[in-house]
């Protein structure tokens, strides 16, 4: 009998390292990938009522409801349940509120992936996330994210060569604001997950091979 795909549920703070992790598991084990934001912001290019309305809320600092995210899942999911070469999926940052966590489970479950779910939380202090955030820019051509080493500065995207910024949304304040959101919201899901016994945390204030050598060990058991 094939074992069950794996579906790996990655929450954390902002300034974590979530997006540097999934990039590493999906390299080593053939994953899919799922991030609710990359979701929402491809459906919001399609410029009918609901594309105009996404790009509206995200735009003005918003959250996007639950069923609106539950629909994008369940065509992505449908997609992937499509595939031949198929090994399952890592999701970043989702679900992030309890409603979607609740979703997800009906979400899983329909598609008959619910046996084989491993859920993390990288955990880092909000001091370590507001240290992190603060060396950060992002390219808007490629998306690539880059920490500026100390004392250092970079302009250019190693990637693609594209003008590397500081997001509005990296400053202190609003790394503050993220964070609340986080404790606030994301914090009732991790509660969730922990009551059910099916929480795994992470340390995530370890260099990023430490972190991806633990995520590894909680995999294969």
């Amino acid at each position: 009998m094939n074992k069950s795909p794996l579906i790996l549920i990655l929450l954390g703070k902002s300034g974590s390292g979530k997006g540097t992790q999934v990039e590493l598991l999906r390299e080593r084990l053939k994953l899919d990938f799922l991030g609710t934001g990359a979701l929402l912001r491809e459906r919001k290019k399609i410029e009918d009522f609901s594309g105009k309305k996404i790009s509206e809320v995200i735009d003005n600092g918003g959250i996007v409801p639950p069923p609106v995210v539950f629909k994008l899942w369940m065509e992505k999911f449908e997609a992937f349940k499509n595939k031949e070469d198929f090994n399952g999926i890592v999701l970043d940052g989702s679900p992030r509120k309890l409603r979607e966590a609740w979703l997800m489970e009906d979400a899983l479950g329909w598609f008959e992936w619910d046996k084989n779910v491993k859920v993390m939380l990288i955990d880092i202090s909000d001091e370590e996330a507001i240290k992190r955030i603060g060396k950060r820019k992002i390219c808007p051509k490629c998306g690539n994210i880059v920490v500026v080493p100390a004392g250092e500065e970079m302009d250019v995207c190693s990637k693609c060569g594209g003008e590397l910024i500081v997001r509005p949304e990296d400053s202190i304040e609003g790394t503050k604001k993220r964070l609340e959101w986080f404790k606030d919201d994301v914090g009732e899901t991790v509660k969730f997950y922990e009551e059910q016994g099916r929480l795994i945390k992470i340390n995530g204030e370890q260099s990023v091979e430490e972190v991806f050598n633990d995520i590894m060990k909680e995999i294969e058991k």
